[in-house]
């Protein structure tokens, strides 16, 4: 019976059932990752990869009201997708939660190259930070320099008209940042610094968004923003979403 019922939501997930019938049967455990949608895009796609922030709590089904999470990617593809529907645009999130830089390189060609995205958005660097707070295999700046080089040199040879785009990493003072602050502050600046260079050294579109946070800290304090220091609250979700259309529209001139 139970082996049926596995088939049976196999099937309509696949035949784009699920949602329709028996919305509450498909669970994560049925797809590793979205399915690539039947509708395939014939303009621009742009895919988000990073940690817990990007992913969202994004579900892995064939779900489409969840599959982009609830987060600032869900924000930025419902917008565009909105405004603009004669581009054709598709938009994928690959965030996971918990992901350090050597897990994007691990699972770089599955979740990246193969879905050949023409702009890929890149958030990482709080989680290896944690790592080293809490001695967890840490990694020294100069190996996250060496694997996030690794990943972006290997995209740019995949892809070579891929328009990259770069998110600084960001914290704000309470939470997970109240254990150690200082060693925080130390680790995150690093990182900060390391990927406003690599979006040089790899003509990467750099979505600055310390500062932004730190000044919507004069507007609410900072628990308004990061619930707990690290991940955004979703105020800070939209923060971020605006920040990166506001920076991404410069290139992409159809924005508005």
């Amino acid at each position: 019976m139970e082996e049926s019922r596995r088939k049976f939501i196999k099937h309509a997930a696949l035949t784009g059932l699920a949602g329709m019938i028996m919305p509450n049967l498909v669970s994560a455990a049925e797809f590793s990752e979205p399915l690539i949608h039947s509708n395939t895009s014939t303009g621009l796609t742009f895919l988000f990869q990073g940690d817990s922030i990007t992913d969202g709590n994004r579900t892995r089904d064939n779900d489409w009201n969840h599959v982009m999470g609830h987060g600032y990617a869900s924000l930025i593809a419902s917008r565009l997708w909105f405004d603009y529907p004669e581009k054709k645009l598709m938009f994928y999130n690959r965030g996971i939660s918990g992901n350090r830089v050597k897990d994007l390189d691990t699972r770089w060609q599955r979740d990246t190259l193969d879905l050949k995205p023409d702009v890929l958005s890149i958030l990482i660097g709080v989680n290896d930070i944690i790592a080293i707070i809490k001695d967890r295999e840490p990694e020294s700046i100069e190996k996250f320099e060496e694997t996030y080089r690794r990943i972006l040199t290997r995209t740019k040879e995949a892809l070579p008209n891929i328009q990259l785009v770069l998110c600084e990493p960001f914290i704000l003072p309470l939470g997970w940042v109240d254990d150690k602050p200082e060693m925080w502050q130390s680790e995150i600046s690093k990182r900060q610094k390391l990927v406003r260079t690599l979006a040089k050294d790899y003509n990467a579109i750099f979505i600055e968004l310390q500062k932004p946070f730190n000044k919507a800290c004069k507007k609410a304090p900072a628990k308004y923003w990061i619930w707990d220091g690290i991940h955004p609250m979703p105020a800070g979700h939209e923060l971020i979403a605006r920040e990166w259309i506001k920076e991404v529209k410069k290139t992409f001139r159809f924005i508005k």
